[in-house]
């Protein structure tokens, strides 16, 4: 810096015309020299000098640490200031406590020139550390994540404004409290709490992803599912000196996921199980069968009669609206553990979880047949329909849900050549 412009605040005159010529000597600018504090502030405002030189034991009234955090914070200005030795050594104790920024009376000119080029040098330091600091908040702040990050002891030191919004903390509320008591993260399937995500992080210096069923519980007691990680601060050494979360609401990701799943395994039409899904909980059943002695289980496929007719006469919503209702009849027929799905077209098939013999799946075909046979109000048509059904009971020849499906639906067809309404089972 060249020749650093310096205020001096003294009201000893003798003392001011010292120091104004020890300063000169060292090279610095005196700007001026005054003996109130609110003048100084004046000059200060006026001049922006690059150093504040003042003295605590200024006669009146006004506080002059006090005067000196106003220069500092509002300015961006050092302040030096001359003490005595005999000052009490609590008066001012929260300036004792910060390095450089005072010097004790009497001092000599090499002391006042380090004293001052101390203070100068450690305001370029914070101001440059101050500037790095803001360029990284804002990089933070314009991330489209939220951002918490913790000391090596899990408190929190920054929070960006998408944290905020997420946790419902501001992030004045929570520096320095750990970070378990602001971002409450919990398992969504068994309600566990993931308070050791960011203690892990901290002691085995890994990266960790948040669960793909992590749920954060924000101030206000609301559940929004989250992802993304935890991960370790190194320094330079590669040492831990903290953590940093970043996650972000998955909501829309959840949602579209189980709009992906519901669309791979469940009619768009009648909202019930499509054949994929149907078969693979068939699969299940036998894989059941082969841990469990005595386990049975049943498959039915159903046709429903006149379903071409009706399509081609009232249209093809119509027909959609007569599957819906024949959809929700079915269901409405079966045990809360069975499934009932839509294989296609008027075709459905049901499976009987866990029965004892083959006449519970015959009751349940004469439930359905009664269900079906009830009159359906459809756009001022009253429509009745039926249905035709095969039966077949697990047994040991089957050995894959292939040869069960086939045998309902042989017994399907040969329940069809009996006319409409009829039930076969397989032999």
């Amino acid at each position: 810096m060249d020749c650093p412009k310096i205020l001096v605040v003294e009201d000893s005159r003798v003392l001011a015309i010292d120091i104004r010529n020890s300063l000169h000597n060292a090279g610095y600018a005196v700007l001026d020299v005054t003996d109130s504090v609110v003048e100084a502030i004046q000059k200060v405002t006026e001049t922006q000098p690059n150093l504040v030189l003042i003295d605590t034991c200024l006669a009146g009234d006004v506080d002059v640490i006090e005067a000196g955090d106003v220069i500092r914070k509002n300015f961006h200005i050092p302040v030096l200031y001359l003490m005595e030795h005999t000052v009490q050594p609590n008066l001012y104790q929260n300036r004792l406590d910060e390095p450089f920024s005072y010097i004790f009376k009497p001092f000599t000119q090499k002391d006042l020139h380090n004293a001052v080029e101390m203070a100068l040098y450690k305001h370029h330091i914070e101001t440059k550390f101050e500037t790095e600091l803001s360029r990284i908040l804002t990089a933070i702040n314009s991330m489209g994540s939220a951002v918490v990050i913790t000391d090596i002891s899990g408190q929190v030191q920054v929070m960006n404004r998408i944290a905020e919004a997420l946790t419902g903390w501001k992030e004045e509320e929570v520096i320095g409290k750990h970070i378990t008591h602001v971002l409450n993260l919990v398992d969504n399937d068994t309600g566990e709490e993931l308070d050791y995500l960011v203690r892990q992080a901290l002691t085995q210096g890994k990266v960790l992803n948040l669960p793909d069923n992590c749920m954060l519980i924000n101030k206000n007691g609301d559940s929004i599912p989250v992802g993304d990680n935890v991960a370790p601060i190194r320094d330079s050494d590669g040492n831990i000196t903290g953590a940093v979360l970043v996650f972000q609401d998955i909501s829309q990701r959840k949602q579209m996921e189980a709009r992906l799943v519901r669309n791979a395994f469940y009619d768009a039409l009648t909202s019930l199980p499509n054949r994929v899904l149907f078969l693979d909980r068939l699969r299940q059943a036998f894989e059941r069968a082969k841990r469990r002695n005595n386990y049975q289980f049943a498959v039915m496929f159903l046709d429903l009669d006149g379903f071409k007719a009706i399509n081609d006469r009232y249209g093809h919503s119509m027909g959609d609206n007569l599957l819906v209702e024949a959809a929700r009849r079915l269901n409405s027929c079966l045990r809360s553990g069975d499934t009932v799905a839509r294989f296609g077209g008027d075709e459905f098939a049901v499976l009987l979880e866990d029965v004892k013999d083959v006449s519970l799946a015959t009751n349940v075909a004469k439930r359905i047949q009664e269900s079906l046979k009830q009159p359906l109000s459809l756009n001022g048509h009253e429509i009745t329909t039926t249905a035709s059904i095969g039966i077949a009971l697990s047994s040991k020849k089957h050995e894959e849900p292939g040869h069960l499906l086939h045998d309902a639906d042989i017994a399907m067809y040969r329940a069809k050549q009996q006319g409409k309404a009829k039930f076969a089972v397989s032999s």
